[in-house]
């Protein structure tokens, strides 16, 4: 797959159109890699500058997934696992180790249900061609290079990558895809509504009536004020670290001690070190606090955060767009 199909399948339901596996000979593979730009000029827009312009592979498609949904500090020790030397840096034949680990790790967990069988028929979707035995790509994939290995290690693949240039890397990933969530709904503002905000949260899960959480929204926060960017970036940043919060949340059900807005800011910022915003706190307190106690239940969220950081392993039900004037309003001013 491409850099653009990687983005597009982690961002929309369905392709906008129809993709066809293509056949590339080694000279006009060459030719798409040429363009790869080294790490150094790495940028949170660069799947999307590359688009068409790149090879994506399966493992490396797993691999890219846990980047956007596990926390930084599981990379960091695994990199230094490989510096034997204490330099931080690794070669290429190290990363590809590395890389394997993540995507035996990945295949293992999906192997429980029938996520594997989902996985690959969203990766046909978008125009990747799969062999009945995976392992056949990823062999293939130790003998030619791939957009990551180039841009990572040169296009002799001679040069060694270090942990500050690859966190950078990861970094712009989840950025970039944030950027292109975020945009499909602020319609051009500096904000999106709050209820489009539970719209983004909802979509990778499993929830069935999503109707009641949108209304908790709408009755509860009848004045829009609007999720900034950073507030949204810094809310997702705080997922990638939901295990370490929740380890915090039962802490205070040990102690008997409710988790008001108060416990949960504090919570979040002991187990990630992220400050979240009174607004944004209040936010997710007004979707998720179903039955509208102003405490929120291991139940009320964490189980429901923990089914979405399954994102790109599987498809996910479209959730219904309800239009406020509010936001009609907007748009029609920003297409003025």
């Amino acid at each position: 797959m491409t850099p653009h199909d990687f983005i597009q399948s982690v961002t929309s339901d369905a392709p906008k159109r129809a993709k066809k596996w293509r056949s590339l000979s080694k000279q006009e593979l060459n030719q798409i890699l040429i363009e790869t730009p080294p790490v150094w000029k790495g940028s949170s827009k660069l799947f999307r500058n590359l688009r068409e312009k790149g090879l994506i592979s399966y493992t490396e498609y797993l691999f890219l997934l846990c980047i956007l949904t596990k926390p930084h500090a599981g990379f960091k020790i695994a990199f230094n696992m490989f510096d034997t030397d204490g330099n931080e840096m690794v070669d290429k034949k190290e990363f590809l180790v590395l890389q394997e680990i993540f995507r035996k790790k990945n295949e293992k967990r999906e192997r429980k249900g029938d996520e594997e069988k989902r996985i690959m028929l969203r990766l046909q979707l978008y125009g990747y061609h799969t062999s009945t035995n995976s392992r056949a790509d990823d062999i293939s994939s130790l003998l030619s290079d791939t957009t990551l290995l180039v841009h990572f290690f040169g296009k002799k693949g001679k040069a060694e990558l270090n942990f500050d240039d690859f966190y950078r890397f990861m970094d712009n990933l989840q950025t970039e895809v944030l950027e292109i969530e975020f945009l499909s709904y602020s319609n051009g503002m500096n904000t999106i509504s709050e209820e489009d905000f539970a719209h983004i949260l909802l979509r990778y899960t499993n929830v069935e009536n999503t109707s009641s959480y949108l209304e908790n929204v709408r009755c509860r926060i009848p004045e829009e004020k609007g999720i900034t960017f950073d507030e949204f970036r810094s809310f997702f940043q705080f997922l990638n670290n939901l295990e370490d919060f929740a380890i915090a949340m039962q802490m205070y059900n040990f102690a008997n001690r409710s988790i008001g807005q108060d416990e949960f800011k504090r919570a979040v910022y002991v187990a990630t070190g992220l400050k979240l915003s009174a607004h944004l706190v209040n936010t997710v307190f007004k979707i998720f606090d179903v039955d509208r106690d102003d405490q929120l239940s291991y139940k009320e969220f964490i189980g429901i955060m923990k089914d979405r950081l399954n994102r790109g392993f599987r498809g996910y039900k479209t959730v219904q767009r309800y239009t406020t004037f509010k936001a009609c309003v907007k748009k029609e001013l920003y297409s003025r």
